[in-house]
């Protein structure tokens, strides 16, 4: 059996059901940056349970999958599994672009993942990916989240992935194909991504979980430490203009916000408080906030009204900007959706964008 995944809860249909709330404009475009499919233990989350979140009553036009490890090829060359991956979610996307499943468009873009440490060799990979996603590849993930305590899940075999330099060549390759780059690291780790921003100003770089701020283990009861470290560090790499941030999955790393064994889920003012106190400084000023895309729980924490109105109250957004816009450049449209062009061309017209999140 696989190992758990510690963020793959179950849903629990009938708890959720027991708060609802009226969604902020039901009419608004919504892009979902950020969603797996997979089949775990205890947990199978696949077209059928998209498509009833997709259903919730919101206006969700587009769907972009997050790579997850899912569905990988059991064989042949080890460099070359991952596709297995891009081409699973590559029919998913053929099975809702037929139109039959609804107006949404379920993966119309994606990120998977391709082995850096590869350095050069990994170009072909990539270019594998490309051709088999029917140009739905935008980019990769290759999480580095790593920590010396054994208190805390290290995801990266070992420290400072981010420099070393066959990783580095592996990573200058994505800039050559116009590929982006999601980061999954720890917030003492923030200085090193800040480095890799300066060092390849060329490539998008989208900063997974808003820097995931250690709260339990080695930092457990240092949340003002914690959170001046982490402040200082999400300033650091704000100051490259090819980093955006997403913001969420800070509620389910919280001590106490597990949402276990209480009688009704959390209303979105809870949601937003819980959210807080990561994304008003990611956020904070003009030109981050036109970088962030705001993120938050699954529905298994929270119902779907409550995902979009927890969203909203937490970044303390302005009034919604109109729907249909004048036509733009790429560079543009990116940074008035707070989403990098890449993940966004082939869609509608977009507003604010709501993720759920590992």
């Amino acid at each position: 059996m696989s190992e758990r995944n510690p963020f793959s809860g179950d849903a629990d249909a009938a708890w959720l059901a027991l708060r609802t709330e009226a969604i902020i404009d039901p009419a608004l475009p919504i892009v979902d940056p950020h969603h797996h499919l997979w089949v775990r233990e205890g947990n199978t989350y696949l077209l059928p349970e998209l498509l009833a979140d997709l259903g919730s009553g919101h206006n969700l036009v587009a769907t972009v999958f997050a790579e997850c490890h899912s569905m990988y090829r059991p064989d042949g060359p080890p460099e070359l599994r991952s596709l297995g991956e891009t081409e699973f979610v590559t029919g998913i996307a053929a099975m809702s672009a037929s139109g039959t499943f609804g107006p949404a468009r379920a993966c119309a873009a994606m990120f998977g993942n391709a082995d850096l440490t590869l350095g050069a060799r990994v170009e072909p990979v990539l270019e594998a990916h490309l051709k088999a996603s029917g140009g739905r590849f935008r980019g990769i993930r290759f999480s580095t989240a790593w920590h010396p305590d054994e208190k805390v899940r290290s995801i990266a075999p070992r420290a400072a992935m981010l420099a070393d330099p066959t990783w580095r060549e592996g990573f200058a390759r994505l800039g050559r194909l116009g590929l982006s780059f999601d980061a999954w690291i720890y917030h003492p780790q923030l200085s090193e991504l800040a480095d890799l921003a300066a060092a390849f100003p060329d490539v998008t770089i989208v900063l997974n979980h808003v820097g995931s701020p250690i709260l339990g283990g080695p930092y457990a009861g240092r949340r003002d430490e914690v959170f001046a470290a982490w402040s200082a560090g999400i300033a650091g790499v704000a100051r490259h203009p090819n980093v955006y941030v997403k913001l969420g999955a800070l509620p389910i790393r919280l001590p106490g916000h597990g949402g276990g064994g209480r009688d009704t889920p959390p209303g979105s003012e809870e949601v937003a408080e819980a959210c807080g106190p990561g994304s008003r400084p990611a956020s904070s000023g003009s030109d981050r906030t036109a970088r962030c895309s705001r993120a938050i729980s699954r529905c298994r924490s929270a119902g779907a009204a409550t995902r979009w109105s927890g969203t909203r109250s937490s970044a303390s957004l302005p009034p919604r900007p109109p729907t249909r816009r004048p036509r733009c450049s790429p560079a543009r449209r990116g940074a008035h959706t707070g989403w990098p062009e890449p993940y966004v061309r082939n869609v509608p017209p977009l507003t604010w964008i709501v993720c759920p999140v590992t």
